[in-house]
């Protein structure tokens, strides 16, 4: 316990977080979208424990439910990234030759374009909205699990039981889903952790320059950016939300380093 002590506060801060997010409803007593004229950029206090916005509004309460849609966005955005970069991983390692080649350096060339600004150039094609966020964060971050996956698949496929299971007639789709796919998560997972704390930074990013979450949805960085316009007169509204970012990226990080 001593040695993981970071771990642990990390695991904790994480269930907290996730709590939070699914029992919003009954933590706070006030509307995330309700509109109070008379408590203009409160600061924190025992009613308002993070104080309020330029509307009026509970900053708690907008954290915690901007938290679902923070924390909705990376997960599903991670799972699109890691199922795709299995997939092409299994396949590229499996068959080989032209079709690892083919596979390969689209992989390469895809690894080229920052991942932010290309992100961010679809998002703006396409439009932002919560969807637009999750598939196009999703689909340009499964290239590193796609080199794993293949490193993984080239060792595994020369294993005995492997090359028994070709010996016994069984088809290609049953040998990678029942034998090296299984085998090749474990570096998969590490990776899928680590890329939640990255899928949360994105999002806040889109959020924060007015391309992705869109009001009166709040998400993390929708209310960063809110905030840095108030920043001399009403900082809670930077710091909570920074805050909370930050150390919800690193606690995903640490758990995941922990594991490598």
């Amino acid at each position: 316990m001593k040695r993981d002590f970071l771990f642990y506060i990390s695991i904790f801060f994480i269930v907290i977080v996730a709590l939070s997010a699914i029992f919003a409803g009954y933590i706070t007593p006030y509307d995330p979208y309700s509109i109070n004229p008379n408590e203009i950029l409160q600061p924190p206090s025992f009613h308002h424990l993070f104080g309020t916005d330029r509307i009026g509004r509970d900053l708690f309460t907008r954290m915690i439910f901007a938290g679902r849609i923070s924390i909705e966005v990376s997960f599903i955005a991670v799972g699109i990234s890691t199922v795709l970069g299995v997939f092409v991983g299994a396949i590229s390692g499996y068959y080989g030759g032209i079709v690892d080649i083919l596979l390969m350096r689209f992989t390469d060339v895809m690894l080229t374009f920052p991942v932010f600004f290309l992100i961010l150039a679809v998002v703006v094609v396409l439009g932002p909205n919560i969807l637009n966020v999750m598939f196009v964060i999703g689909l340009t971050s499964w290239m590193g699990i796609a080199r794993i996956v293949r490193a993984e698949v080239l060792k595994i496929k020369n294993m005995g039981y492997v090359q028994a299971a070709k010996l016994l007639g069984k088809n290609d789709f049953y040998i990678l889903t029942r034998h090296i796919i299984p085998n090749s998560l474990s570096p998969v997972i590490v990776y899928a952790t680590l890329g939640v704390g990255a899928a949360i930074l994105a999002e806040s990013g889109l959020s924060f320059l007015g391309l992705g979450v869109q009001p009166p949805t709040a998400s993390w960085g929708s209310i960063l950016s809110e905030g840095k316009d108030v920043i001399e007169i009403g900082w809670w509204m930077s710091f909570f939300p920074g805050i909370v970012i930050f150390f919800t990226v690193l606690s995903f990080t640490v758990i995941g380093e922990r594991f490598k």
